[in-house]
């Protein structure tokens, strides 16, 4: 019992990892987040095939949320945090 208790903790921590890495990603990569905020689940399921370990549920809930507050949020953070488009260029 404790195997199964420790495996799903593991599972659950590793996977919540795994969101506040891609939402990161969404806050500080403009290209990534500009795909995201055009084509929210065809992002996810690329990252997803990349190798980011995202269930159908967490794709689900940020597919869900709301899509101005990604590029809100990224506004929010330092310039040398950010990695720019060059699709501006």
């Amino acid at each position: 019992m404790r195997t199964l208790a420790r495996s799903l903790r593991m599972t659950a921590d590793m996977s919540q990892k795994t969101v506040q890495l891609v939402m990161g990603r969404l806050l500080t990569d403009e290209d990534l987040r500009l795909r995201f905020v055009e084509r929210p689940r065809e992002t996810l399921v690329d990252l997803r095939d990349q190798g980011y370990e995202l269930t159908a549920d967490e794709i689900d809930a940020l597919v869900r949320s709301d899509p101005g507050v990604w590029p809100s949020m990224a506004r929010r953070i330092h310039p040398r945090l950010q990695r720019c488009s060059l699709r501006h260029a």
